[in-house]
């Protein structure tokens, strides 16, 4: 690995076929930019644990995760959009769990990948939209996909909240009892970065960042995405034509304060974030 390395991690699903596709085409490289990919099965707060020890450089994160993450410490700025649709949570049961409805999950065990993952905050918002309060003692941490999997067989656990599209083969399959869908009330996936690397190497960050924008709107204007998507994850076309055409992935950089606003205000109205924690600047100001 070079020492300008910049070392990118993202959770292994259909969201980041983009750059994978922008390494494979050694994209990166003809900007003069040399990437490493990392997968992190455990999701968001796996990743927001990397940054933080300095093990990854660059994530592809969900929303509210990085934004706790940020809040309480993490010496990490938002650098840009990725995805700007909602992402669609699938909540899952056990096939053979008596459970069967949304509305009564909320004094069930939930299964979550890691404190402050997208598993853990969106349980909780999601609950706090119902004027439901949950308990710290109702979450579980199994660390990944395949130990929900495990753990909601072995009925230790009730509850789990994933990408929908993701965990599809599974309810297909008849491991997993989709019981209902939460859809993320802001744009699902951005770009964060340590502070070290934002400040060794901005350049080198702007040039991958144009990279990873034109990787996205190549992709977007792709006629073979259903087909590809469906090759690589495993899904059916139809599943992969239902999930692109209800994702839209940004083609700049361009952050909205408004919508940092409204997921800082429901993570306070949902106690993940304290009234009385102050809110740091979030967005990398470029040139500074």
């Amino acid at each position: 690995m070079k020492d300008n390395t910049i070392r990118i991690g993202g959770v292994p699903e259909h969201f980041n076929l983009p750059i994978h596709l922008a390494i494979e085409q050694q994209a990166f490289e003809q900007r003069g930019v040399a990437v490493e990919w990392t997968t992190f099965k455990g999701g968001t707060g796996q990743m927001t644990e990397a940054l933080r020890n300095g093990d990854i450089d660059v994530c592809i994160l969900l929303t509210e995760g990085i934004i706790k993450a940020i809040v309480d410490g993490n010496p990490s700025k938002i650098i840009s959009n990725y995805v700007i649709s909602p992402l669609i949570w699938g909540i899952h049961t056990a096939a053979d769990n008596q459970l069967d409805h949304h509305r009564d999950i909320y004094e069930k065990q939930y299964a979550i990948s890691r404190y402050g993952s997208g598993s853990h905050l969106m349980a909780i918002v999601d609950a706090n939209t119902q004027e439901e309060q949950l308990k710290e003692e109702q979450f579980t941490v199994i660390r990944n996909l395949d130990g929900a999997l495990e753990s909601l067989a072995q009925h230790e656990t009730d509850v789990f909240y994933w990408e929908k599209y993701t965990t599809k083969p599974y309810v297909k399959s008849g491991q997993l009892k989709r019981i209902g869908e939460f859809i993320t009330p802001w744009p699902c996936f951005v770009v964060a970065a340590t502070d070290a690397i934002l400040e060794s190497q901005p350049d080198n960050i702007i040039r991958m960042l144009r990279t990873i924008h034109d990787a996205t709107d190549a992709f977007m204007q792709r006629e073979d995405v259903e087909s590809l998507v469906s090759q690589r994850y495993g899904i059916t076309e139809e599943n992969a034509a239902r999930w692109f055409h209800r994702t839209e992935w940004a083609i700049h950089g361009w952050v909205s304060n408004k919508m940092l606003k409204s997921v800082v205000y429901s993570l306070r109205a949902a106690g993940i974030v304290g009234e009385d924690q102050t809110i740091p600047d979030l967005v990398w100001k470029r040139g500074e």
